[in-house]
């Protein structure tokens, strides 16, 4: 057995199978991961609030032969949405209090209920309504590449801790790419599943319409695919729910495909200007496609320079943002104190006229039907591979408006595509800058299909790799 830091360096199921062997005990790997938090956090500010005596309890719990795939695995849940009991979940804000549940969200009890022990809470953007992780409450996350980065948005604190080694896996959530954006700035593994994959229960019904999807970051693949099929399932109440998958997540994850097609487009919507480092990352992941016999060709007319949508979806973003306001207050039984919101967030969802009933609902059908046009006759077999974002991270600091700004649209251009079409796109940390700072590469699914999606990653991983772990850690 290596050091703590040699096992807090491995995947989550690596973790789990020497908790399950014996060869290290679920207390001793909480320990570490709760050592390399105190050692790291300082700088990265990735984890915003602890549990480390109920997480060191509950690791006592654990013995050698337990079955479960994720057993004494320390996680941590992203304090955005997600109902973690015991733990405040504050949203990133001052305004509406602290709320600690007496429940926990059903994505996080299942990650409970196959083994995963949560640590603490990761920081986010307030509301979530930033491509970058920075609030006035605690403050920017770092990205462990390069501290002076961005660690992205809006699940950024989750891809900091597990990039730096704090832990091995961290839930996100991804309703514009707040999973994807901060993977490929830290140079993880994040899949935004298939619309109706993960449940919302049983705090949100109709929110995002369906549009969030949470998983987690990790630094592999197999641990993607083994957490995401410990999270998915349906809840009752459930408005959405993604088809059942012909294999198990767990044996897509080994990589076995025939060939697919594969589309590969290098041109953001609306003529977004891209970077040299992720054009160059999607070209050499498609070389390496090519190698593992699949069948790569330039895509010549992607289909969502739709010049309906940017309008759409400002218009929904804005009213599902106002109306994630009204389910706060709710959930936390107080009204929001909007002297205590960012000026930014007041601005845009309290102080701005609220969108019409009528418009929302334009709005989504307008959404709905660049979804349905995009997909058609999107075959099981193809994928298309996009960089991930158009640019490299940003500069700590960078102070851009809550919402549609101009800066969440030049991360969200290649990424926001897929939360309106429900289909699977996972970030991949294919490339790098010269100045060694992760770059992501995205691939596309057809509709529910996640099971392609994760074997065509694996694939990948096994013929190139990445960096397991960044150098602070």
């Amino acid at each position: 057995m290596g050091s703590t830091d040699d096992i807090l360096g491995g995947s989550a199921l690596d973790q789990a199978a020497l908790v399950r062997t014996g060869e290290i005990s679920a207390r001793e790997l909480v320990e570490a991961s709760l050592s390399a938090i105190e050692r790291l956090n300082p700088e990265l500010n990735a984890f915003v609030a602890l549990a480390p005596e109920r997480a060191l309890a509950e690791a006592d719990g654990v013995q050698p032969g337990d079955p479960r795939p994720l057993c004494g695995v320390p996680v941590g849940i992203k304090d955005l949405l997600s109902a973690t009991e015991g733990l405040p979940t504050t949203n990133g804000s001052s305004a509406f209090g602290d709320w600690t549940a007496s429940h926990d969200a059903a994505h996080v009890r299942r990650l409970r209920e196959a083994g995963a022990i949560v640590v603490g809470k990761t920081n986010t953007p307030e509301m979530g309504m930033r491509p970058v992780t920075e609030n006035s409450r605690f403050g920017a996350t770092r990205n462990p590449w390069d501290t002076t980065l961005s660690a992205g948005g809006s699940s950024g604190g989750s891809a900091a801790a597990v990039a730096s080694g704090m832990v091995a896996l961290a839930d996100g959530s991804d309703l514009g790419g707040s999973i994807r954006i901060p993977a490929s700035c830290c140079g993880l593994v994040g899949l935004k599943p298939s619309m109706g994959r993960v449940s919302m229960a049983p705090d949100f019904g109709d929110l995002t319409a369906g549009m969030v999807g949470d998983c987690v970051l990790s630094r592999t693949v197999s641990d993607t695919a083994v957490a995401l099929a410990a999270m998915a399932g349906y809840e009752p109440g459930d408005r959405r729910v993604a088809e059942t998958l012909p294999e198990s997540l767990g044996a897509a994850a080994r990589g076995e495909t025939g060939a697919l097609r594969v589309r590969l487009c290098l041109d953001a919507p609306f003529g977004m200007p891209m970077d040299a480092e992720p054009l160059a990352a999607a070209r050499a992941a498609a070389d390496a496609l090519r190698e593992l016999g699949h069948t790569v060709e330039p895509e010549t007319s992607a289909p969502w320079d739709d010049e309906s949508f940017p309008g759409a979806w400002s218009t929904f973003m804005t009213g599902t943002g106002q109306h994630l306001v009204r389910v706060v207050e709710r959930l936390h039984g107080r009204p929001v104190d909007p002297e205590l919101l960012e000026p930014a967030t007041r601005a845009w969802l309290v102080d701005s006229a609220p969108v019409t009933l009528i418009d929302y609902l334009e709005a989504g059908e307008q959404l709905w039907a660049f979804g349905r046009r995009v997909a058609d006759g999107w075959a099981s077999d193809q994928v298309l591979l996009t960089p991930t974002l158009t640019r490299l991270p940003a500069p700590i600091g960078m102070r851009s408006q809550a919402g549609v700004s101009d800066d969440a649209v030049r991360f969200s251009a290649l990424v926001r595509i897929w939360n309106a079409t429900g289909q699977p796109a996972i970030s991949l940390p294919l490339g790098s800058s010269d100045g060694g700072v992760p770059v992501g590469v995205q691939l596309v699914g057809a509709p529910g299909r996640d099971d392609v999606v994760l074997a065509l990653a694996a694939q990948l991983e096994q013929a190139v790799g990445w960096p397991a772990i960044a150098p602070t850690g």
